[in-house]
């Protein structure tokens, strides 16, 4: 029930001890603000993770071929290890239940000229699903489907960046691409979250590329991505696999860390979850040390403020107060301070959060936020350390003697 004397009470005893009520309060708020912040911030570094993939999926197993270092099965080191279709067929055959998106492509850099222009531009052969690896988005038109690579269309996508520099007026989509001679329809254009370099690029029917360069069935990489019911374990395991597969198949020594190159993007989450949870535990870490300081600072000014009015609570306790009376008052004086301190943190931390937004990316930090649920629990429990913080002396206040009290100097 609302007990506007009460109130009258906790006002003026803040009043009679405001310095050291502000300061018990300035550091409850920077407890929470710099819990929030530092939060913030990690959830920044997690986002800049993730966009810094080229542009590619996060789930990506990428597999080409180099020279090898080591001799091996009678073979000479130094020889270059040539990536086919066969491999990506028998990679899906034997692993495609636990392959979500795949494409192989064929790279190379040719002459490509439309109406009025012309450059060198980088041509990547490959399969529908490159729209998906390369997180790819159709700005007009569509993308390669498997139409076209079944009967080996002469169509071509376009990059955002290609199609502004060869097709610079009117609607790209329709329009001709003479490619190595070739005429090829441009059927789509596309942005590429890879940046500038990937939206220079033109993608063609897999084998629609081959079948110009003479009939060649090679490649140049193998991409796909795991499905991402896999842990992190078993996703490493499943690059592992693949790669000692090829390896066998092409004859590259076992422990030649050249020949047959595989990134998988799951290692590097694997490091990045140990960072994370190193980081989380340091956040952990400063926030609790700076919620446990706030709730010290009003404990003490608790303490300081129950011993100052021990004879108040002993008149109190002669004329018939109750000791839940007393725990009471001093219960809803400290839950005040921390309620409004720590309104003021979490002000503070999502004022810090949003002025500092995208400004930091270049310390790798993008759009660093915390979810409302972080908060509201980081609040919770300084809510209770509050009432904690305010119990004990109020508990001790409430078993004062009114005679032993009164007899205080």
């Amino acid at each position: 029930m609302f007990n506007l004397e009460r109130w009258r009470e906790i006002a003026e005893s803040i009043r009679s001890n405001l310095l050291r009520t502000v300061l018990s309060g300035f550091t409850i708020a920077m407890g929470l603000f710099i819990f929030i912040f530092l939060l913030g911030i990690g959830r920044g570094l997690r986002n800049s993770f993730a966009l810094n993939f080229l542009g590619d999926a996060a789930n990506m197993i990428s597999i080409f071929g180099t020279r090898t270092s080591e001799p091996y099965q009678g073979m000479q080191s130094g020889r270059e290890i040539v990536l086919k279709n066969e491999d990506f067929h028998e990679i899906m055959k034997q692993y495609g239940d636990q392959i979500a998106h795949a494409a192989p492509d064929f790279q190379t850099t040719l002459s490509v000229k439309s109406e009025r222009e012309s450059g060198t531009y980088q041509v990547i052969g490959s399969l529908p699903d490159q729209q998906v690896l390369r997180e790819r988005t159709v700005e007009m038109g569509r993308y390669l489907n498997a139409r076209d690579q079944e009967i080996g269309q002469r169509v071509a996508v376009m990059g955002r960046l290609a199609q502004r520099d060869l097709i610079k007026n009117g609607f790209p989509v329709g329009k001709t691409l003479t490619i190595e001679g070739e005429n090829y329809t441009v059927i789509g254009t596309f942005s590429d979250a890879g940046g500038d370099f990937r939206e220079r690029e033109i993608t063609v029917p897999l084998k629609t590329l081959q079948r110009m360069k003479k009939n060649s069935d090679t490649l140049t990489t193998i991409e796909f991505t795991y499905k991402k019911s896999l842990s992190t374990k078993e996703a490493i395991a499943l690059g592992e696999r693949i790669k000692a597969d090829l390896k066998r198949k092409h004859r590259v020594a076992p422990g030649d860390d050249t020949g047959i190159i595989l990134r998988n993007a799951a290692e590097d989450m694997a490091d990045t979850v140990v960072f994370m949870r190193v980081l989380t535990a340091i956040v952990g870490f400063i926030g609790l040390g700076t919620l446990i300081a706030g709730m010290l600072g009003i404990s003490n000014i608790m303490v300081y403020i129950v011993k100052e009015r021990n004879k108040e609570f002993g008149i109190r306790k002669a004329v018939g107060a109750k000791p839940k009376d007393i725990i009471g008052l001093i219960l809803q004086e400290s839950i005040l301070i921390t309620v409004i301190s720590g309104l003021v943190g979490v002000g503070l931390g999502w004022i810090g959060l949003y002025s500092v937004g995208d400004h930091w990316e270049k310390y790798f930090i993008t759009r660093p936020d915390i979810g409302m649920s972080t908060v509201f629990f980081a609040f919770l429990a300084l809510l209770f350390a509050g009432a904690l913080a305010g119990f004990i002396p109020a508990y001790r206040a409430a078993k004062v003697k009114p005679v032993a009290a009164l007899a205080e100097e």
